[in-house]
């Protein structure tokens, strides 16, 4: 039986992973959840899983939750993640925050030596080279969550990674494929979440629309299986069926495939190195009618382009690429920005943002607080 410390239990990955242990629970019981200021869907699943702590990063709200729940530990804010994370008592986290949050408290798990089960890709892109220090240093593993990764991540049991020629990594392209440079002028914020394939949070869905999330995803690549970003290629595939590949030496290529469904990765994240049944998701091949590949116009998604050049560049530039994305999402999911405002404001912090390139937790901190400073002022 494995104690899951959630992360981030009201967001869809983490229903999703309930909806996963709850299929499961022989094998998984829930430790921990935790919770921005959803309480009302957060009561409910403390009702369920009878979780031994629960954290709520809203005060009020964690508060508020106190006088509603009996038998579980509530703890409020960073400090209470913290201290969950560092309690121990658990085997896997499942790391779904959403943006820089969801580092130092993935950080404090790793350093107990746990398995992570990642979704909150910002965590390697912010502070890749210190995280991966710290997953080897402590003997942690980090089985990725996001398909893409994990599609990745499948084909390579087994293989010897020298072998690799290049990952291919699939995107869907979002809800603006089709859509002109000129289109993008007057794109309005419902257009933006009107994803095609997957439910996911309003920022990751901004992300998709922009492709920033996929350059998130070939920076998180990068660190997750050691390579050059010159052997990861991003491939626009709409169906999102194929949800990643890996190309060998040899010619070869492996792909991992299966309908769009989280709750797969999901499983596999926590089952590794088993396979465990389930009928969550059943892909009838006679009913796809087509699988499609296009390269992806760097043109018009110039957020990809800045997350390889910032790769490139390394040391703090993928954080301040990082923090300034979030800043931008923000601002337009506030309406404060256009659409075609968010690389320029990314663009802007990483011109005018010092890159260091020696780093330690300390330096990567300072950085994420300077760009959101300087990207707040951006108008």
């Amino acid at each position: 039986m494995k104690k899951i410390l959630i992360l981030g239990s009201t967001g869809s990955i983490g229903v999703s992973t309930l909806d996963v242990i709850r299929n499961f629970k022989d094998k998984f019981e829930i430790f921990g959840l935790t919770a921005n200021s959803n309480i009302e869907l957060l009561q409910k699943q403390i009702e369920e899983f009878k979780p031994k702590f629960v954290v709520v990063r809203n005060g009020l709200k964690s508060k508020e939750l106190k006088n509603k729940v009996t038998g579980c530990n509530v703890l409020t804010g960073e400090e209470g993640l913290i201290e969950v994370t560092k309690s121990g008592d658990y085997d896997i986290l499942v790391s779904s925050l959403v943006g820089f949050a969801g580092l130092e408290p993935t950080i404090e798990s790793i350093k107990r030596g746990k398995r992570i089960a990642l979704a909150n890709k910002e965590t390697l892109v912010a502070a890749g080279e210190i995280v991966i220090g710290l997953a080897k240093k402590y003997n942690s593993e980090i089985i990725p969550v996001d398909s893409e990764h994990s599609a990745i991540f499948q084909c390579l049991v087994g293989e010897d990674k020298k072998n690799i020629e290049k990952l291919i990594v699939t995107a869907s392209g979002g809800p603006f494929l089709k859509k002109s440079v000129e289109d993008l002028k007057n794109v309005t914020v419902e257009d933006a979440l009107n994803h095609p394939n997957w439910d996911m949070g309003s920022k990751v869905t901004i992300d998709s629309s922009t492709m920033m999330n996929k350059g998130l995803e070939v920076i998180e690549a990068h660190w997750l299986f050691g390579l050059s970003k010159s052997k990861i290629d991003v491939v626009v595939h709409p169906q999102s069926i194929v949800h990643s590949m890996v190309e060998f030496v040899d010619g070869n290529i492996k792909a991992q495939l299966s309908l769009p469904d989280m709750k797969l990765p999901i499983q596999y994240a926590l089952s590794y190195p088993e396979r465990f049944s389930s009928k969550f998701v059943n892909t009838h091949f006679p009913t796809l009618k087509e699988l499609t590949f296009f390269e992806p116009d760097l043109q018009k998604f110039k957020c990809l382009q800045l997350a390889y050049n910032s790769m490139g560049e390394g040391g703090t530039a993928p954080c301040i690429l990082n923090a300034a994305n979030e800043i931008a999402v923000e601002k337009f999911l506030k309406r404060e920005i256009k659409f075609t405002q968010i690389p320029e404001l990314i663009d802007s912090a990483l011109n005018k943002i010092e890159v260091k390139h020696t780093l330690d937790y300390e330096t990567i901190l300072e950085c994420n607080r300077k760009t959101r400073e300087f990207s707040q002022k951006f108008n």
